[in-house]
């Protein structure tokens, strides 16, 4: 849930933090106070575009951050993740700037975020709806996921897209081995020449820098030879330096004999001579090993000369050959499977019977749900100012199969006995897509989904009995919801649980926006009270106000007493 909100330099705002609870709150004030501002911003930052005008006038940039509280949908932490957005455990910060060049960056708990991405998570997190907002529920996607949340069957249609995607990979596969035959077999052709080239080579691994090494040995050999004899010379035999390493540790002995100081010198040089004879004997070894064979030396010419005409006419590195032959080897087994037409029908057949049949039970189960909610949306609308209003959740046939199933879902409203349905992002005005929205919240309120629930001026065009009875559906909902609702009917924020109040803030000649939380009962009466009468607030109309906060708030001795 959204538990605070900071607003720099937005539209008439200089500076607003507000926190947020959860429950019911409404959002009051006079008209052009902004508190529809909070809900743009909002907004914004949930991937709005942005308009330079809501630059507050003389401010070089706009800065908005809130933060949610997400310990409960791991589902959230888990996209963060594969996102790599992911930041305190339990929450997330979400924050945008936007400057007077019109550029906009956005942060997701400070790693910088597209706005896509930012639309993305606002979905997960808040619904807003409104004249002024981005509706979630005049989409057909969102509309089709309510009716498969509404059903139950959320995993049933994720399995259906897979079904569908595997099922068009397979003919792609077998399409592409029909319409590639002729170019296959050359590239089969071609990658069995190379096979056998390069098998009847058979380059082993690090073959090449072995001969290499060979080869510069043996092309050195006599050099080498005589290196390594009087290199043998001078360290052995009764004049070389072992020989005088021997004698030189056999007098420092005899001196250490008259200072203890000498042993340890004695000892180094006669480590140094065993060191001197070890290299004389490895010297030895080495010549005996060490043959200038003119025979071995073409023999690795040779083989150099065949890898290296190999490596060149492949167009890799001699080195590489061995790696070539494997992936030769391996891609004639891909191009046998994938020109193995019958093989490649068949999968594609099943991968097709399998995406018809889940589709299928799809279909059915969103009839039955979509009739349900149409049902339930009906009977929320009465209440609503929409008397004879009717809901339809219509399933319509898809000419060709998609990855959400064999047809589309399109909510169709009429707000009145008069007006014949409509889709609902054409039909209903401002005030009554807010109030079917509304109307469908209530009726899938035991769906779960998005935490918040943010409603801008949802009662538009009602009042009295209506009024009141759209406060007692968004106090329903914000028992298992948080709900922001901006409202300028009394009846309405009587029932909230906190009163936030939006005023303007006269500084010199500006004007601000500025906000008051309503902690106390006289606070929340006398706004009611103001709501109902204007700036002339008289004893009769906060007695009035008094009756109508104590008649519709919620009761939380009573909530708590039940729960005991």
């Amino acid at each position: 849930m959204l538990t605070a909100l900071a607003i720099r330099d937005f539209v008439v705002v200089e500076s607003i933090d507000v926190e947020f609870r959860d429950g019911f709150t409404v959002l009051t004030g006079e008209t052009g106070a902004g508190k529809s501002i909070l809900v743009d911003a909002l907004g914004l930052l949930l991937g709005d575009r942005f308009d330079v005008r809501q630059l507050r006038q003389g401010a070089a940039r706009a800065e908005l951050s809130a933060t949610f509280d997400i310990g409960a949908m791991p589902e959230v932490g888990a996209w963060l993740d594969a996102e790599g957005l992911a930041g305190d455990e339990g929450e997330v910060l979400l924050r945008r700037t936007l400057d007077a060049q019109g550029r906009s960056r956005a942060w997701i708990n400070g790693h910088p975020a597209t706005l896509q991405q930012a639309s993305t998570l606002g979905e997960r997190l808040v619904d807003l709806h409104g004249q002024h907002a981005h509706q979630a529920l005049a989409r057909a996607p969102a509309q089709r996921a309510l009716v498969d949340a509404f059903g139950g069957f959320a995993s049933l249609a994720r399995e259906t897209a897979d079904a569908f995607r595997a099922w068009r990979a397979a003919d792609a596969a077998r399409d592409a081995a029909r319409d590639g035959a002729a170019a296959q077999a050359r590239e089969r052709d071609a990658l069995m020449e190379r096979r056998e080239e390069l098998a009847a080579l058979a380059p082993a691994a690090h073959e090449w820098e072995a001969l290499a090494a060979t080869q510069s040995r043996l092309a050195h050999a006599s050099a080498l030879i005589d290196t390594a004899a009087s290199a043998q010379a001078a360290l052995d035999g009764d004049d070389a330096i072992a020989a005088r390493l021997a004698a030189l540790a056999q007098r420092l002995r005899q001196a250490a004999q008259h200072d203890a100081a000498l042993a340890a010198i004695a000892a180094a040089v006669d480590s140094a001579q065993v060191e001197v004879t070890e290299a004389a004997r490895s010297l030895r070894d080495y010549l005996d090993h060490l043959d200038a064979d003119p025979g071995e030396e073409a023999r690795v010419e040779e083989r150099l000369t065949a890898l290296h005409d190999a490596a060149r006419k492949h167009r890799v590195r001699p080195e590489a050959l061995p790696e070539l032959l494997a992936e030769t080897v391996g891609r004639l087994a891909a191009l046998a499977a994938e020109s193995d037409l019958p093989a490649l029908e068949a999968r594609a057949a099943a991968r097709e019977r399998a995406y018809r049949e889940l589709a299928a039970t799809l279909t059915r189960k969103r009839r039955m749900a979509a009739t349900e909610l149409s049902h339930r949306v009906t009977a929320a609308m009465q209440e609503l100012a929409m008397k004879g209003g009717r809901f339809e959740a219509r399933l319509i046939e898809s000419a060709e199969p998609a990855s959400h199933g064999a047809e589309s879902i399109e909510f169709d409203v009429s707000a009145h006995p008069a007006q014949p349905p409509g889709p609902l992002a054409r039909v209903a005005s401002g005030g009554e897509l807010s109030r079917v929205a509304l109307a469908i919240q209530v009726a899938a309120s035991g769906v779960a989904g998005v935490p918040t629930l943010v409603f801008d001026e949802v009662d538009t065009g009602i009042g009295g009995a209506v009024a009141a009875a759209v406060g007692e559906r968004l106090q329903s909902l914000a028992a298992s919801r948080q709900v922001l609702c901006v409202t300028h009917l009394p009846q309405v924020a009587a029932h909230a649980d906190r009163h936030l109040r939006v005023r303007k803030d006269g500084r010199g000649k500006g004007v601000a926006t500025a906000i008051d939380a309503l902690d106390d009962d006289d606070a929340r009466v006398d706004e009611l009270a103001r709501m109902m009468s204007g700036a002339s607030i008289t004893d009769a109309t906060r007695a009035h106000a008094r009756e109508l906060y104590a008649g519709h708030r919620r009761k939380p001795k009573a909530r708590k007493a039940k729960r005991a």
